[in-house]
């Protein structure tokens, strides 16, 4: 007996007859959905996440100004942090000793196995999840930088946050592309053969960075290790130790949000003296060293006791050429500033040197000093604590890290006016009425310097604008090519031959033309030659320099045609004389340039 009473349905169809076309429909609905999410969701879509920030950025907090700011501490081994535009205590950070290097990269090591096999996808989501982050996040990490660095809120917008936002991006949309299995091609003997080269991760990398961008020179060793499935030890310096392991949680948190395991990034501090167990280390494959060249010759030694693939990024002496022809000189006098004084000159790829022509010369110094004169220095906090934005709180020029150079620069410009230099605006150590304790150099403005002046060819990391007269295009390429270093460079200018001239001539790694510093912002390979380093980072070739290169030749045809051993030419050999003849019609028909020289060399392997 049924229990169920029958109901009808449209053209006569009882419930239990219409079951298959629910099923059918249900399926459907089921497919719509799918493609429907597929369609408008994003399964690589960043994922949201917190980090605890340190109690330092936190609105109202006033640290403890030092009597004596030092990173050392009398009776502890501890790392003294504290904001060197201010003097204000940051914190004590314990440096890593040599055994906690090994945990580290043993860490990094066993989270690197399960990481390796991961999807291309699955590591754009990271670093999707990041780059949210970090846009979410500009004040908190711009603040940070400020704090443990002395830079403006500008220059941490421009040097830290904006440029690993760009790494980030470029990666996302351009990494997988580098790192895909590339074809190659072949040649008349092997064309049976087919031939590829493919990048594998390298295991644990490492990087040992500078001080002078705390934020990017951290982040972005890291985003370019991990997008090529390796694990990470970044070395941060013990300048800005304090803002390291904030910055270090921002990338742990999104592997950890992403469901990956944090410990693939490793973030260690320690002082000089230690620093040789890791870069001597037989568990890095890959060591990136940004620094000054004196440690450089170091790190290579150390580097080479493992045979450790090594890229070092060095100092520079970077000059901007100002031909004669410059139509829009308002433009130029801008850059010029902020290629200088940016982060108070503390810039690899800063404009150390202004080499200008004649005309341009006469035009352009009124402008320099009349800017340079008004530009005022301080701390970011001054800023951050006055909404307001009155004139005596805006900042133009941070803080240098450390006034241990200062004697030296006040040298270096005292003795370049008695060679004859006229030093315009400047040139010494500032007392800030408000941080007294903070490290200030005066924005300085020095002009007629010349290239036998020991000031033309030290690298002064600091906030002094030089200028050079040349009194052409010659002698101007010359002037920039006259010190040992080689990093980056500019020319202004109209005409294009004049251009391509000094882009060509100029002895350096990188260029930028009617520019300053564009090909970082574009990722363009980054690197110098001579005494600024080898070896290079950003774009695809520095995300291929992470990887294990492997060569593969496999067979065409293999079911119709392999390599085979003639038999004049198998050991032992039968007839030496035989086997030389057709070893030689081989090359010939290889390589001959001729059709009657391919075609002897065919007559020679058949024995014709």
């Amino acid at each position: 007996m049924n229990s169920f009473p029958e109901h009808s349905f449209p053209g006569d169809l009882n419930l239990h007859d219409g079951v298959p076309q629910l099923l059918a429909l249900g399926v459907l609905g089921l497919v719509a959905i799918y493609v429907f999410t597929r369609l408008f969701t994003d399964p690589e879509a960043g994922v949201v996440y917190t980090v605890d920030e340190p109690e330092q950025l936190r609105e109202g907090w006033k640290g403890k100004v030092l009597e004596e700011p030092s990173l050392k501490q009398s009776g502890s081994s501890a790392i003294q942090c504290y904001c060197p535009a201010t003097g204000q205590l940051l914190g004590l950070v314990n440096p890593v000793t040599p055994d906690g290097i090994d945990r580290a990269i043993s860490r990094a090591n066993e989270a690197q196995q399960l990481w390796a096999t991961t999807t291309f996808a699955q590591r754009r989501k990271v670093l999707r999840t990041m780059l949210k982050y970090i846009l979410d996040n500009q004040n908190s990490i711009a603040q940070a930088a400020c704090l443990d660095s002395g830079k403006t809120r500008i220059d941490a917008s421009f040097g830290e946050i904006l440029v690993t936002a760009e790494k980030l991006k470029w990666t996302i949309d351009h990494g997988e592309k580098a790192l895909k299995p590339e074809k190659r091609p072949t040649n008349l003997l092997m064309t049976y053969k087919k031939n590829e080269v493919t990048w594998e991760p390298l295991g644990v990398v490492a990087a040992c960075v500078s001080w002078n961008y705390p934020f990017h020179n951290l982040i972005g060793p890291i985003i370019s290790a991990i997008f090529a499935g390796n694990g990470i030890i970044v070395k941060g310096s013990e300048q800005t130790a304090w803002s390291s392991q904030y910055f270090t949680s921002i990338t742990r948190g999104a592997l950890k949000a992403c469901g990956h395991n944090p410990n693939l990034i490793q973030s260690i501090i320690c002082w000089p003296s230690t620093a040789p167990h890791l870069t001597s280390h037989p568990g890095i494959s890959h060591l990136t060293f940004i620094g000054s060249h004196e440690v450089a010759l170091k790190v290579a030694a150390s580097t080479a006791k493992s045979l450790t693939q090594t890229c070092l990024e060095l100092g520079g002496k970077d000059a901007a050429i100002l031909l004669d022809d410059i139509n829009d000189m308002d433009r130029v006098v801008a850059t010029m500033l902020r290629g200088v004084f940016q982060s108070a000159g503390q810039n690899c790829i800063g404009i150390e040197r202004i080499i200008c022509l004649p005309n341009t010369y006469k035009r352009i110094i009124p402008h320099l000093e009349k800017i340079i004169s008004q530009l005022r220095s301080g701390s970011a906090l001054d800023t951050l604590s006055t909404p307001s934005k009155k004139a005596d709180t805006i900042v133009d020029v941070g803080a240098s890290i450390s006034s241990a150079t200062f004697d030296n620069l006040e040298r270096l410009v005292a003795s370049a006016v008695k060679e004859g230099a006229k030093l315009l605006v400047g040139g010494k150590r500032y007392i800030h009425p408000h941080h007294p304790k903070g490290h200030y150099f005066t924005p300085t403005l020095l002009v007629d310097v010349t290239p036998t002046m020991e000031i033309a060819r030290t690298e002064l990391f600091a906030p002094i604008c030089v200028v050079f007269r040349a009194s052409d295009i010659p002698t101007a390429i010359s002037i920039a090519n006259s010190t040992p270093y080689g990093l980056g460079g500019s020319v202004f200018g109209s005409d294009r031959q004049d251009l391509e001239l000094v882009t060509r001539e100029l002895k350096v790694g990188m260029i930028a033309v009617n520019d300053f510093a564009a090909y970082y912002a574009v990722q363009l390979p980054f690197g110098g030659v001579r005494g600024s380093g080898y070896g290079r980072f950003a774009g695809e070739e520095g995300l291929r320099n992470l990887c294990a290169q492997k060569s593969i030749c496999r067979d065409r045809w293999p079911r119709l045609m392999k390599t085979s051993i003639p038999l004049p030419l198998r050991l032992p050999l039968q007839d030496e004389g035989r086997g030389w003849d057709m070893a030689k019609g081989v090359v010939e028909l290889g390589y001959g340039e001729t059709v009657g020289r391919k075609v002897r060399g065919l007559r020679r392997i058949v024995g014709l």
